[in-house]
């Protein structure tokens, strides 16, 4: 006789039928959420913006993790991209169950020299991007009924942080977004978010000086930075069937940088 699965087992596979878009994909966290949705079970589109080869590198890790994953690209920023990336996706692999809205940058310049264009490109991708896609995925998944989506925000939306004001204020953004969305897709689709505090990344890298990790890491109860694979298992769950009390809520994996 077959043993029935463990509870492991069901927990290690709790995406197992899904197929989620996650944008931005590529880089240190899109790569972590990615690889940690696909070992939940879930088929995969990797979203890139002109880094076609770390794309295609990713999507092969997940298929080695015995799933299957696509590669779409497309500039957040732009509706007419995004439109025809996703309708060639769907058509091409079928419908999205689900979108974790990765995609972001940053740009570190005192508030009082930030350009205008710095702050519009910030506010393009990390905020407008995050509309965009959301209003063409989840437009989709809330015609069938049924899908979620995360959003990815940051602890800084929280307590600011200096010179990354255009930053602050996109992410800050996606919240208020998140909660909008949440009210008027649920039921049929879940609308959360995720708010890392400082992560060891390649965006953070250029800046991580020993100055700027005490900055950093002096108030948090960790004392260090987090790592994005520290992150990916908080977005598993506000995918998964588990967090169906989840509507216009924010995680916040951050080391204690914001009690919430």
């Amino acid at each position: 006789m077959t043993p029935p699965p463990s509870d492991e087992d069901a927990l290690a596979k709790r995406l197992a039928g899904q197929r989620i878009l996650v944008t931005g994909a590529p880089g240190d966290l899109g790569r972590a959420i990615c690889l940690e949705v696909a070992r939940a079970g879930a088929d995969v589109v990797v979203h890139h913006w002109q880094t076609p080869e770390a794309a295609l590198r990713l999507s092969e890790q997940l298929t080695a993790l015995g799933v299957d994953a696509s590669v779409i690209e497309a500039d957040v920023s732009d509706p007419d991209q995004v439109g025809e990336a996703i309708r060639h996706l769907e058509e091409e692999h079928g419908p999205l169950t689900g979108l974790v809205n990765n995609a972001g940058i940053m740009d570190e310049q005192p508030f009082l020299a930030t350009t205008i264009q710095s702050w519009q490109k910030t506010l393009d991708v990390d905020l407008t991007g995050v509309f965009i896609v959301s209003q063409e995925v989840g437009g989709r998944m809330f015609g069938r009924g049924h899908g979620s989506i995360v959003n990815i925000s940051s602890q800084l939306a929280f307590k600011g942080g200096m010179h990354v004001a255009a930053y602050c204020a996109a992410k800050a953004g996606v919240l208020g977004l998140t909660r909008a969305m949440a009210r008027e897709l649920g039921p049929q689709v879940r609308v959360n978010a995720v708010a890392p505090g400082p992560l060891e990344t390649a965006m953070t890298a250029p800046y991580a000086d020993e100055a700027w990790l005490a900055v950093r890491t002096g108030p948090l109860v960790t004392g260090r930075l987090g790592l994005p694979t520290e992150v990916a298992p908080a977005v598993v769950f506000l995918l998964a069937a588990e967090s169906a009390l989840f509507h216009g809520q924010t995680l916040h994996p951050n080391g204690g940088g914001v009690m919430a």
